[in-house]
């Protein structure tokens, strides 16, 4: 994984809950080691604001996201970059973040 975790290189993602998740902001190309985690496939639309295009979650990060089964519609919307939140080894707990932002952003690669 990318590892230089600056905190000037992360967003909060509000969820419908009003919970706030904090992601880390990479290159779309970037590549991952094995972790659990939730992910957004988002486009800059100025500085420091971003469109979320689609929100998941995986059991490993390092699955590359080049054979990500909704990479078209996101690459065809304009992604630039990928939020990663490293979380839990529950995928109950993960689902319930991706349902959370889901919710509340309504990205339009999710369908």
């Amino acid at each position: 994984m990318v590892t230089d975790e600056d905190p000037s290189k992360m967003f909060r993602w509000p969820g419908i809950s009003g919970v706030e998740y904090d992601y880390y902001i990479y290159d779309i190309e970037s590549n991952f080691k094995y972790s659990p985690g939730n992910y957004i496939f988002a486009k800059e639309v100025g500085p420091g604001t971003w469109l979320p295009l689609y929100i998941g979650q995986t059991g490993d990060l390092s699955e590359r996201f080049e054979d990500h089964h909704k990479i078209d519609c996101v690459l065809i919307n304009g992604a630039t970059h990928l939020h990663v939140h490293l979380s839990s080894t529950s995928e109950e707990i993960r689902r319930e973040e991706e349902k959370d932002l889901i919710d509340r952003w309504r990205p339009f690669c999710q369908g």
